[in-house]
């Protein structure tokens, strides 16, 4: 470990890699990563096995707890001292740079984690003194303890602080669960540096829709926007641009993007009141004196009003703790004019404004300041749309504020999947579209009369495995997306996408809603249920008797319980357990594999012998024989695993990304492959797991762990019967 500070200290060998440059993957930076499927595991997390947080936050005291939050927002402390003696602003921040971070391209980010106690996104130049919120948040936290996660805590401190300003909210949901080091899946950006120019994620800054996918922030560090311009120059109808991209990458069209922004600017303020370049370093670099406080500014003398966070300085409204209509008044009825902070950034002031409509000083009330707009404030009122949008709010108050009560619900609660997942006293009874609702389905049938006119329909196992696929594999635990339950994949989008095989899904669905009109199964549950016959019966053929796990219980979803653009980003691109790619795209197709799989929830090993069971039962895209490396097609061996890690065979490619598998001795062709199939036996880590089901001794277990791993993708969504 190098220390660049360590000038007259003792050299010290030790054998533990322990800096964050040590790793394999800084020696061989073009290998495939496994520790994305590997992260949160029992080792990192302090609670034990045993623990259960959905089900201890059902013992808090949630009016305490309310109780206390509110209370907070106007404890000011000497170590932090509050804006006005009140919080909210901060707090406010601090929840939606949570929230804000969610993006619907893969369901990644957001608040549900906890993870912005963590870097990177706690020293993130967007979230400068969000450390302080957090800190202010422990006594609390030590209070009340395991009944209230981090995640839930920091989105419930955003809720109280509107509260306490005068926001009737539209709810609350507790259930978020905290994780307990940074998530390893998710892509922030491929920039090296801090704010680095926007051009860097978009072919043409000019065209906001050539933003980097999955990303919606505009720059590294930044949750949303430059609030000075697009890259830091003022252009608001440029900005505006920007803003509505970004968010609708996180799911909100324009009212909801307008309602958000007058919203989260009608209290608080920003802060720029001094040198940015005095503040120290950041949380991830300080040393341990600071306690894991970041941005220590030297020139803060215990008065709220000297504070440096963005640079740009000054409230929006004339009254900053209050929720009230002002901010329509502040930016509809004055002209502005941009100007340079205290700390050098580019914001707006108005060009002519009386001494009592200014906000007073954060820590002198006896002193009087501008107001200031930021450059997505200007947007505001310079782009058409979102100025017809606020004029009509600003003349129907009430709509505004429902509006903004039920963006705000719905920025805090996006990634928290449906609405059986929700818990608490707070939880709005009205169902939301955004939630994917499902009715509840029917469990008064028998299961066994389901399974024979299954069975007798004549279906092949290749078509009752893909299609039980197709519907589960939409699943991502990263928002808690997709998945069988609802048989959403009869609906548009889904039934129409490529990778569904719209023909032969047709068929099938046609056959299976025959079976749940004759039996009053859903037709969500028959599509689960036919690849549980299909298992079994390839499993038969194989030597093995098994009973695969069904649970009843799916619903059918409508197409009017049903956002279809919404689920527009869910459309698979690539299903490597499937040896299926739509185009052929820069990524390579075993790395969108290991994406698909993280965000499925399943582990390497799982992944492996899906793999090596998708491949045996003949349920390529297409019925392709790419990978399926057996004469046995249809009976669910484990042959793929033999004959991969059989030195009989060599391979060679053969172009477009496909492989010949030939005799070593002969010359003989045998099979063909995919980089996919050959990724089994190339990397060393997923190679010793094909070793393992390729044993003479592991054909049973090859068999065991194929269904576990199967009914654990097919019941990811079933949050109707879990905790």
């Amino acid at each position: 470990m190098t220390d660049n500070n360590s000038g007259g200290k003792c050299p010290v060998m030790h054998g533990g890699s322990t800096s964050a440059s040590q790793n394999n993957t800084a020696w061989w930076p073009e290998g495939l990563n496994l520790d994305i499927l590997h992260q949160h595991d029992r080792k990192t997390d302090p609670m034990g096995e045993d623990f259960d947080y959905r089900e201890e936050v059902r013992k808090l005291d949630f009016d305490a707890l309310k109780k206390d939050m509110h209370a907070l927002m106007t404890d000011s402390q000497d170590w932090w001292p509050a804006d006005w003696g009140h919080y909210g602003g901060l707090m406010i921040r601090m929840a939606w740079h949570a929230a804000g971070s969610y993006r619907l391209a893969d369901g990644r980010g957001g608040g549900g984690t906890g993870n912005q106690r963590f870097a990177p996104l706690a020293s993130w130049p967007d979230n400068v003194s969000l450390d302080k919120a957090r800190r202010l948040l422990w006594p609390i936290k030590k209070k009340y303890g395991n009944k209230v996660s981090w995640a839930d805590l920091m989105i419930l401190a955003g809720n109280a602080a509107y509260e306490t300003m005068g926001l009737k909210t539209f709810g609350f949901s507790f259930g978020r669960e905290d994780i307990w080091h940074p998530e390893k899946d998710v892509y922030w950006g491929a920039e090296k540096e801090w704010l680095a120019p926007s051009d860097e994620r978009y072919e043409n800054v000019d065209d906001p829709s050539t933003m980097e996918n999955p990303l919606a922030a505009v720059q590294m560090g930044l949750i949303y926007v430059n609030p000075e311009g697009v890259n830091g120059n003022p252009d608001p109808l440029k900005t505006a641009g920007q803003v509505r991209e970004t968010f609708a990458r996180m799911a909100m069209n324009d009212e909801e993007t307008a309602a958000l922004t007058v919203g989260g600017h009608t209290v608080g303020k920003c802060h720029g009141n001094g040198d940015a370049g005095a503040l120290g370093r950041e949380p991830e670099a300080a040393d341990v004196e600071y306690q894991g406080f970041g941005w220590h500014n030297p020139n803060m003398k215990g008065k709220a009003s000297n504070a440096v966070s963005s640079g740009i300085e000054g409230a929006w409204t004339k009254e900053p703790t209050k929720f009230d209509m002002g901010y329509f008044d502040m930016l509809l009825d004055h002209e502005w004019e941009n100007r340079t902070s205290p700390a050098g950034a580019h914001q707006w002031e108005p060009v002519d404004i009386k001494e009592e409509d200014k906000p007073v000083d954060a820590s002198d009330p006896s002193i009087r300041h501008n107001p200031i707009m930021t450059d997505a404030d200007m947007a505001m009122k310079m782009d058409p749309t979102y100025r017809a949008i606020l004029e009509d709010f600003r003349k129907n108050p009430e709509k505004f504020q429902d509006a903004f009560a039920r963006a705000w619900f719905k920025l805090t609660h996006r990634d928290m999947g449906p609405k059986p997942r929700y818990i608490g006293p707070e939880v709005p009874d009205e169902d939301l579209i955004w939630q994917d609702p499902i009715p509840a389905g029917n469990t008064d049938y028998v299961e066994e009369v389901v399974r024979e006119k299954i069975a007798a329909a004549g279906l092949s196992i290749s078509d009752m495995v893909a299609t039980a696929w197709d519907s589960a594999r939409t699943y991502r635990g990263s928002d808690m997306r997709g998945g069988a339950n609802g048989a959403r994949i009869r609906l548009a989008p889904q039934k129409d996408w490529q990778g569904n095989e719209p023909d032969r899904l047709a068929k099938v669905l046609k056959v299976y809603e025959q079976i749940s009109a004759d039996t009053g199964a859903s037709v969500a549950d028959i599509i689960v249920l036919a690849g549980s016959v299909a298992i079994e019966k390839a499993a038969k053929a194989a030597g093995h008797d098994v009973r695969v796990p069904f649970l009843k219980g799916r619903g059918d979803a409508t197409d009017e319980m049903t956002d279809a653009e919404s689920f527009e980003p869910l459309e698979p691109l690539a299903d490597g357990f499937r040896n299926w790619l739509k185009k052929d795209y820069v990524v390579k197709p075993e790395e969108m594999l290991l994406d698909r799989a993280q965000l499925m929830g399943l582990t390497a090993p799982e992944m492996t012998v899906l793999i090596g069971g998708m491949r045996a039962l003949g349920a390529n895209y297409g019925g392709t024989k790419h990978g399926v490396f057996t004469d046995r097609e249809g009976q669910l061996t484990n042959d793929f695993f033999v004959n991969l890690t059989d030195m009989a065979y060599a391979w060679k490619p053969t172009g477009n990304g496909l492989y010949e598998v030939s005799d070593r001795k002969t010359g003989q062709k045998k099979w063909t492959a995919t980089r996919v199939d050959l990724v089994f036996g190339s990397h060393s880590i997923l190679r010793a797991y094909a070793e393992v089901y390729a044993q003479d001794d592991n054909e049973e277990k090859f068999v065991k762990d194929f269904v576990a791993a199967w009914t654990k993708v097919m019941n990811n969504d079933r949050f109707d019967v879990q905790s």
